[in-house]
């Protein structure tokens, strides 16, 4: 990073969000132009192999905008696949994943952006999960209290649009293509000793569609990731992960 403002790359998974992207991209615009610290960005929208119109409207948003750039992928890959592959053609000092899906408005992502460079890490945590149904909410505190246990730390939230230092990316080692992803990439920083904020979000109603994220494929591939990353974080390898991570207040 330059002795002037960030910049920073955002990746945009889609599954069947032509009636969603639009939003997402709007309130992703709007909060850079409203947070003023970023001398640049990038929106890498990819068309996780959709079957409505997904892949038309995100190549429509391109043609008005010369800093999107659409992938189309030729299967259907996940969402730990597109992070993945975003990260590797991210250009930007940060990097910072937005669903397609528009529950994040864009108030929430500018308060993100307002920590950007107090930490190497921005972990937002969600302060209303009262708008997802019950069963994701129980799923997902228990996710997050068996990670905690398993790892020996203390998060609120896993799952989040975390912004993300690029260098530090493009280091760790991202083997999880399932919804486990950023657990496991946050595990690895953390307990490789990168410093960290948590920030609240506030989310909103999905305007169309549900959450692709507890198909039985997705929780046997979470599964797997957690008992993979424990091996490697606690037995394997855990000489390079034996350092506190510093939490920035």
């Amino acid at each position: 990073m330059g002795s002037g403002k960030p910049s920073i790359s955002i990746i945009v998974p889609c599954y069947n969000e032509a009636k969603n992207i639009s939003g997402t991209v709007a309130s992703i615009n709007k909060s850079i132009k409203e947070a003023r610290i970023f001398s640049s960005s990038e929106i890498l929208i990819f068309n996780d192999k959709s079957t409505d119109d997904t892949g038309t409207v995100a190549e429509g948003l391109a043609k008005k905008n010369k800093n999107i750039r659409v992938i189309h992928n030729e299967s259907n890959m996940g969402f730990g696949y597109n992070y993945t592959e975003g990260v590797r053609q991210a250009v930007k000092d940060y990097v910072l994943m937005i669903p397609g899906d528009n529950e994040i408005p864009s108030t929430a992502i500018t308060n993100i952006f307002s920590s950007v460079g107090e930490a190497d890490l921005i972990i937002p945590y969600t302060v209303n999960p009262e708008v997802r149904p019950l069963p994701r909410r129980i799923i997902s505190r228990v996710f997050v209290m068996l990670f905690n246990t398993l790892f020996g730390l203390n998060l609120r939230y896993y799952n989040g649009p975390c912004v993300i230092k690029g260098d530090l990316l493009k280091k760790v080692p991202m083997t999880t293509h399932g919804f486990a992803y950023m657990a496991a990439i946050l595990v690895r920083l953390l307990k490789s000793g990168a410093t960290f904020k948590e920030v609240p979000m506030k989310i909103q109603y999905r305007e169309s569609g549900a959450s692709k994220a507890f198909r039985p494929r997705n929780v046997l591939s979470v599964i797997s990731a957690i008992v993979k990353l424990f091996w490697e974080v606690r037995v394997s390898e855990r000489g390079s992960y034996n350092t506190s991570p510093a939490r920035v207040n």
